[in-house]
């Protein structure tokens, strides 16, 4: 096995020539002169510490998910994170690197636990700290990303920031992809303050390429009220008209028929639209919202005029998921119908990545 030497932090009395901000052009650190160093700083200088020598110059390496960027592209997603369990960025970054992206999270919030259990402890992140992440970034020119995708945001001032966050990533790569799942609540109830609502509306809807609400999301968005399929067409078209071009709402109970509704609006003529029936599970899991559209992002990047075949292989990997997580809670002996589940996402690795299609689209005429 070879040794890898490596060079630990300069002396502070070394002088470090400021690196180029380009990464096209990576620069070199060079070593302060011999004059201005005593015998033991010169042999600390030209020596690991592992005892191998080292050019007194080292070249600072590129950042290869920049210069080599992969097939599938690089994403930025901000979400909550758990400690323990998977939600938000748990939940979201792992399948997206099972797919072929490089994932940079940044977590709105850091719990020891999702909020569904009777303690939890953790902070949040602010906007000013959230931009002061994007600052770093950028004055290290890694502010090139494929996709941007949001989740849970708890705050109005932290929504505006990541409003900041899509035009300075626009204004790196105007081709930039956000993908938003609007967290707003779930089954009536809000998970978030009533104000972020209208944010929501006059604000990031006209700026996402994706957006993933669930059925009482997008009624909070678009102000109707979704009893019927041709309602949720409708709340799609109205969502268009506002600016993405991809809308999928993830869940909608209609008629007792759990399905997933999709629209893509390619061109000015009226959008290709779809249905999922998804099959019903008796149980109650944390992390499948964050996981869905992690998911949709992943497979419409693979087939970006395909959003049925992408929304098919989404719904088909998340229900093979499920069936595997109630599996092995049986298993352990609990009754899986009693309580919230966490979802079994290291386990069904297979399934992310090579799902089999057992949920099929079905077009509206």
């Amino acid at each position: 096995m070879l040794a890898v030497a490596v060079l630990p932090p300069p002396p502070t009395t070394a002088l470090v020539r400021p690196l180029p901000r380009s990464w096209v052009s990576w620069g070199r650190w060079s070593s302060p002169t011999t004059s201005s160093r005593s015998s033991r700083e010169r042999s600390w200088w030209r020596r690991g510490r592992s005892g191998g020598a080292v050019h007194p110059a080292m070249a600072r390496p590129p950042i290869l998910s920049v210069v080599l960027p992969s097939d599938t592209g690089r994403v930025l997603s901000i979400q909550s994170h758990t400690v323990q369990g998977y939600v938000g960025n748990k939940s979201a970054v792992f399948p997206l690197q099972l797919l072929g992206f490089d994932v940079d999270p940044i977590n709105s919030v850091q719990f020891s636990n999702h909020t569904g259990y009777p303690k939890f402890r953790g902070q949040v992140l602010n906007g000013d700290q959230l931009w002061d992440l994007i600052e770093g970034l950028g004055e290290n020119d890694l502010l090139h990303y494929t996709h941007l995708l949001t989740g849970y945001i708890g705050s109005v001032s932290f929504l505006n920031t990541v409003l900041q966050v899509v035009e300075k990533l626009r204004s790196v790569n105007p081709d930039l992809i956000y993908v938003c799942d609007p967290v707003l609540g779930d089954e009536g109830k809000l998970y978030v303050p009533q104000e972020l609502i209208s944010v929501y509306q006059q604000k990031v809807v006209p700026v996402a390429s994706m957006l993933t609400p669930n059925q009482f999301e997008v009624e909070l968005l678009t102000g109707l009220r979704i009893t019927c399929e041709q309602d949720g067409l409708k709340a799609c078209n109205i969502l268009h008209s506002a600016g993405p071009r991809k809308v999928i709402i993830t869940s909608a109970l209609i008629e007792d028929k759990l399905l997933l509704i999709g629209s893509y609006k390619k061109t000015e003529e009226p959008p290709e639209q779809f249905k999922i029936e998804i099959p019903k599970i008796p149980a109650y899991f944390t992390g499948t919202g964050d996981l869905t559209t992690a998911l949709l992002l992943g497979w419409s990047n693979k087939y970006p005029d395909n959003l049925e075949k992408a929304a098919e292989l989404a719904v088909s990997s998340l229900q093979a998921l499920l069936r595997r997580t109630v599996e092995d809670y049986k298993r352990a002996g609990f009754d899986p119908s009693t309580s919230s589940l966490e979802i079994r996402l290291i386990q069904s690795q297979d399934e992310i990545k090579n799902p089999q299609v057992t949920c099929n689209a079905v077009k509206y005429s």
